[in-house]
This record gives structure tokens, C-alpha cells and sequence, in this order.
């Protein structure tokens, strides 16, 4: 098959999260598949924030026997990035069949028309939340842009012929748009190898000893708030004494207000902040921690406990949304309510006092991810969904 997917981004910028590693990986187990993938995308580099466009970038590269094209954005509004010059790249090329993810984008729209004008079957997969991402209406202008966005999702989702869903959750939010017959569950995965990547000694660099990590944008849906709220009822508590938090990540509108808490508190000793980290240092953060704390208001279905997992990591997650779904409580990890910062202090506490429980919902993690949420397992359904629309 030749196969052209769709993404906001792609590499370098591996900061914009799941979206970009999600189209990644699939483009690459196809083409060790010994398919043609050719991911379109923008200019996106990340190298300080989210809207650092680089023209520098090569317009077309091979990574791992597959292609990118970017084309520059032009402007950008919040997530939503115009790069008109991707509209003539898909109409000059060649391809059986479009996967298009993360739709509430530009890029998508281009993919939902080119569909329409060359008559191929478009796959969809949102991992945004479509309705639900508190961001969509946190304010005025994102109220104004949901509204606007609103006309627009609805034709792409009609001209899909098949939208992959990571979850019933997600499932649930596509079925206000479209008939159940067309959406198709594929769980997401992470790629494996990501265990034989080269690391560093994060101890050492950092000046840290034992450490738990929060791993994730800088951003009040993440519930970085309730995390240092709960920080800081334990720092005191014996378990805790030779234990700090790990904060890595991104800047995405809350990094100053993160700063004044942990001033504010007085847990300068007790949390480190490590921005705009490498992807290396992020592998060896998860390999060297004790586990994950992620108390996120809201998740789609996030890859971030996965790759946790991965390095038999159990992670410490809120009962909401998606993430039931990845985190299991009492088996991989541990779910609290959201905002309950009280609940969350318990379970890290209860997590840091037993090791036996750690390695056990560590196992589990990784049999999870062993036996069904990895990026071979994702990548070779969703090339039997292409298949399917294909033929019709």
C-alpha cells in the first residue's frame, strides 16, 4: 500500500506528544511492512516552545525507511497551524489511502479535501478529545475557535470511511458524530525499542537521588497544581526524606504559575524542574525512577503511563475520562480522584512504603504493554483498517 498520514507534527518536535508518536511509529512498522508511508506534516521543530516553526527543516526526509514532507505554517493559532503549501504536496502525489490524525487541525481539513478530490478513502483518529479537552472552551477565543472548527469536523468525519478510536471512551465521543458501524477500537502503543535506547545517568546530572516522575506539559489540565499540593503534605514524612519529584516537560501556559507554587511552598529541595528535556533524558528518567505520578484532569488515552510501563513503572493516575482505560487501579497502578490532592499524597506515599507492590504493578505494566499496547500490535490493525477501506 502506499499510505499518507497526516499529523500537526512530526520530528524533531517529540515534545508535541502523542499525536506525533502515534503517526510515527505506524509510518514506521509499515514500512518495515514493506509499505510506502509518507507522513505530512508542518514545520513544527519545538525547539523552545509550541509555535517554533523552522524553515530549516528539510521540505522531504527518510527516517527509518519512510518519508516526511513538511511545509511551512504561515500562522498558528493556539494548536491549530496553517501550512497552505501541504494542499500541493498531497495533490501531486500518489497514494492508496489517507490516515489523518488528530483532526480538530488544519491538516486534516487538507486531508478530509484531497480525499474528496482524488476520491481516496480517508481514515480518521482524533487522540484530542475532539469535545471534551477542557482547552476547547477554557476561554473566549478558544470558545469562538471551537464554534468555527465545529462545521469543519463534522465534514471530515462524513468523508471518512472508517475512524479508529483508541478506546470506548473515544468511541462513545465520535458515535455523537457518526454511526457505530464506521468507528473501529485500535489500542494505542509505544514502540519497544524505546528500552534499548541510549541513556544517561539523570541521578547523577540532576544531583537527585531516589525520584518520582511527572512527565507532561506544563499545563493546568495536567494537574501539575494538585501534584505540589500533595508534595508538599508529605514533605516532611519519613518515607518521603530521601525522595523528590522529578517535573519534566514543556511550557504550555502554566510554567510560571508552577514555579510560584513550589516558592510558594518552599519545596525547592524537594522538586526538580527540568524543562524542555532531551528524549533521551526522558527514556532515562522513566528507567531510573520509582514510578509515575500523573493526576491529569482529563486524558483521551495517553501514552505516557505506557511508556511507563514499558520500563515496568507503575503509575499513580486520576479516575477519569480515558484513563481508566491505560491505568487499572490496583493492578498497574493507582487511580485517585481528580483535584483530590489529600487521595493522591496517600497513594504516592502508599507506593513509596511498598516495594513489593511497586515491582507487582510494574509486571502488570508491562505485560500490558507486552501482549497488547505496543506500537507492532497498534500499527499492524490499523494497516487492516487501510486494507478494508481499500477494498471497499
Amino acid at each position: 500500500m502506499r499510505i499518507a498520514i497526516i499529523s500537526p507534527a512530526s520530528l524533531p518536535a517529540t515534545q508535541f506528544g502523542g499525536i506525533l508518536f502515534v503517526a510515527v511509529n505506524i509510518a514506521k512498522i509499515a514500512a518495515k511492512e514493506k509499505h510506502q508511508a509518507t507522513i505530512y506534516t508542518t514545520d513544527l521543530d519545538f525547539a523552545n516552545n509550541a509555535t517554533t516553526f523552522n524553515k530549516n527543516l528539510p521540505r522531504e526526509e527518510d527516517v527509518d525507511n519512510f518519508k516526511i514532507k513538511r511545509s511551512h505554517v504561515w500562522f498558528s493559532k493556539k494548536l491549530f497551524f496553517v501550512n497552505p503549501g501541504m494542499f500541493l504536496q498531497m495533490l501531486n502525489d500518489d497514494y492508496d489511502v489517507i490516515h489523518s490524525i488528530g483532526i480538530r487541525s488544519f491538516q486534516s481539513l487538507i486531508g478530509a479535501i484531497i480525499s474528496k478530490i482524488k476520491k481516496i478513502p480517508l481514515v480518521i483518529s482524533d487522540e484530542g478529545g475532539l469535545t471534551t479537552h477542557p482547552d476547547l472552551k477554557k476561554d473566549f477565543a478558544s470558545t469562538v475557535l471551537y464554534k468555527l472548527q465545529t462545521p469543519i469536523l463534522k465534514f471530515i468525519i462524513n468523508q471518512a470511511s472508517a475512524v479508529i478510536a483508541a478506546n470506548e471512551y473515544e468511541k462513545k465521543i465520535f458515535s455523537e458524530f457518526c454511526d457505530e458501524t464506521k468507528i473501529v477500537i485500535v489500542r494505542n502503543g509505544v514502540d519497544l525499542d524505546i528500552l534499548n535506547t541510549e541513556k544517561i545517568d539523570i541521578k547523577k546530572k540532576y544531583n537527585i537521588d531516589s525520584f518520582i516522575l511527572f512527565l507532561g506539559r506544563f499545563n493546568k489540565v495536567k494537574g501539575i497544581d494538585v501534584l505540589i499540593n500533595a508534595i508538599n503534605l508529605i514533605k516532611n514524612h519519613s518515607e518521603f526524606k530521601k525522595t523528590q519529584l522529578l517535573i519534566m516537560g514543556v511550557d504550555f501556559g502554566y510554567e510560571k504559575e508552577m514555579l510560584r507554587l513550589i516558592d510558594e511552598y518552599k519545596l525547592q529541595d524537594k522538586i526538580k524542574v527540568v524543562k524542555n528535556p532531551s528524549r533521551k533524558e526522558v527514556i532515562s528518567a522513566y528507567n531510573e525512577s520509582e514510578f509515575l505520578v500523573l493526576p491529569s484532569r482529563w486524558e483521551l488515552s495517553p501514552l505516557t503511563p505506557l511508556e511507563g510501563f514499558a520500563f515496568k513503572k507503575p503509575v499513580i493516575s486520576s479516575n477519569v475520562h480515558g484513563i481508566p482505560y491505560t491505568v487499572t487501579h490496583n493492578v498497574n497502578g493507582i487511580l485517585v480522584e481528580p483535584e483530590n490532592h489529600n487521595e493522591l499524597a496517600n497513594a504516592i506515599t502508599e507506593l513509596l512504603t511498598d516495594k513489593n507492590k511497586r515491582l507487582a504493578y510494574g509486571n502488570a505494566g508491562y505485560h500490558l504493554v507486552d501482549s497488547i499496547c505496543n506500537s507492532t500490535i497498534m500499527s499492524k490493525e490499523t494497516l487492516k483498517v487501510y486494507e478494508k477501506t481499500i477494498s471497499g
